[in-house]
C-alpha cells in the first residue's frame, strides 16, 4: 500500500518486506497489550568496525516490523540487536478500540515501555529509528525521556504535520471507513496504487502481504494515526534543545515530506543528514544497502572510542586510537 509507512517498490525482482532474515516473531509489552515484533537477538561482533548495542525501529502509518526486513542480518552481521515494532493497532499488534488511544504521545510511551525492556544495561547503547510516522512518535519518545536513548534516526520523517498530496489523501480516510470500514479503504487505495508504474513492478507475494496486513489494521488506529499525523506541531527546536545526536535520512524523491523540508529540518536540528539516492520514501526497502551503510556510519560515530574500537585498537575508520567525530 503506498502510503506514508508504506512502500514504493523500485524493483521487480527483490521481495522487500518478505527479505530472508533469520529474526524470531516475539510479543513485547505496550502499555495498552502486546506488540508484536522481530527480534535478531544479541550477537556477537565478528569483524573490523562491528558494534553493539540494540537499535529499535519504528513503522510508520500503515506500516509494520517488516518495513525493515532487508535490515536485520545486515544490522546484525554488524553485531546489533535489532528490534522492529508493529506500533498498536497495526497488523499483528492489537490495539484499543478507540481513535483517542492512537495520538503521538500514546503511541510515544508504547516505545518507551519497550525500550525500558531492551534496555537490560543502562551502559549499553540503544538507537532509536522512527520511519516516516514512526519518526514523529520515536521523536515524542524522545521528548519525554531523552536519557532513554543513545541516538534518534528520523527516516523519511518531517518537522511536524504531513502536508501535500499524502495529507490531501489522508483527509478521505473517515468518509471511507464510515462507508465500508478498511475494506473499502483497502480497495479504493489499492485502485489508486495500481495506476503508479512502481506499484505494478511490485511482485505478486509483497503485494499479497501488503493486502495482507493493511486489513489487519485496527479501524480505530487507522483513523487516530492519520488524525495525530494531521495535527503533529513543529517540535524541531526542542528535539534540539536535548543534545541528542540525531541523524536525518530521507529518499532523494520523497514524496511524503519533501527532502527541502527534511533538510532544513536537519539544519534547525545541527543533525548529520543523508540522502538516499534511488529512494522515494522508504530507504530501508528501496535502497537497504546504502540504507545500512549510512546507519551504521553514524552509529558508529556516535558511541564512545572503546564501544567502536575493535579488539586490536583501530577504530572502524582504520585510525589507530582515534574516535570518529559526528558529522554535526
Amino acid at each position: 500500500m503506498v502510503l506514508p509507512g508504506g512502500s514504493e517498490q523500485t524493483s521487480s525482482t527483490a521481495l522487500r518486506q518478505l527479505a530472508e532474515h533469520d529474526a524470531l516473531a516475539v510479543t513485547l509489552t505496550g502499555r495498552t497489550g502486546p506488540l508484536a515484533a522481530l527480534d535478531t537477538g544479541a550477537r556477537a561482533a565478528d569483524g573490523p568496525g562491528s558494534l553493539h548495542g540494540t537499535v529499535l525501529m519504528i513503522a510508520g502509518y500503515t506500516g509494520s516490523k517488516e518495513d525493515f526486513a532487508p535490515l536485520l542480518g545486515p544490522l546484525a552481521q554488524a553485531g546489533l540487536r535489532v528490534v522492529t515494532l508493529d506500533q498498536r493497532g497495526q497488523f499483528e499488534s492489537p490495539g484499543p478500540d478507540d481513535p483517542a488511544a492512537y495520538t503521538v504521545t500514546e503511541l510515544a510511551a508504547d516505545v518507551l515501555a519497550v525500550a525500558a525492556q531492551l534496555r537490560d544495561d543502562a551502559s549499553s547503547p540503544l538507537h532509536l529509528v522512527g520511519h516516516s510516522f514512526g519518526g514523529l512518535v520515536a521523536r515524542a519518545a524522545v521528548l519525554a525521556d531523552p536519557g532513554a536513548f543513545t541516538s534518534l534516526t528520523l527516516l523519511g520523517s518531517g518537522p511536524g504535520r504531513l502536508t501535500g498530496p499524502r495529507a490531501d489523501m489522508l483527509d478521505h480516510l473517515a468518509p471511507l471507513m464510515d462507508a465500508g470500514g478498511v475494506q473499502l479503504v483497502h480497495e479504493t487505495l489499492e485502485q489508486l496504487a495500481m495506476t503508479d508504474p512502481r506499484t505494478q513492478l511490485v511482485p505478486a507475494p509483497v503485494r499479497a502481504f501488503l493486502a495482507r496486513r493493511f486489513l489487519a489494521n485496527n479501524p480505530a488506529g487507522l483513523r487516530g494515526m492519520a488524525d495525530a499525523m494531521l495535527a503533529e506541531p513543529d517540535r524541531v527546536a526542542e528535539l534540539a534543545a536535548t543534545g541528542l545526536p540525531v541523524l536525518v535520512a530521507h529518499g532523494s524523491a520523497d514524496d511524503a515530506w519533501t527532502p527541502a523540508a527534511q533538510a532544513d529540518m536537519a539544519r534547525r536540528l545541527g543533525a548529520r543528514h543523508e540522502v538516499v539516492e534511488g529512494s522515494v520514501h522508504s530507504p530501508a526497502i528501496e535502497a537497504p544497502d546504502r540504507t545500512r551503510d549510512l546507519l551504521l556510519a553514524f552509529w558508529t560515530s556516535v558511541v564512545s572510542p572503546d564501544d567502536a574500537r575493535d579488539a586490536d585498537g583501530t577504530d572502524p575508520a582504520g585510525v589507530p586510537g582515534e574516535s570518529v567525530e559526528a558529522d554535526r
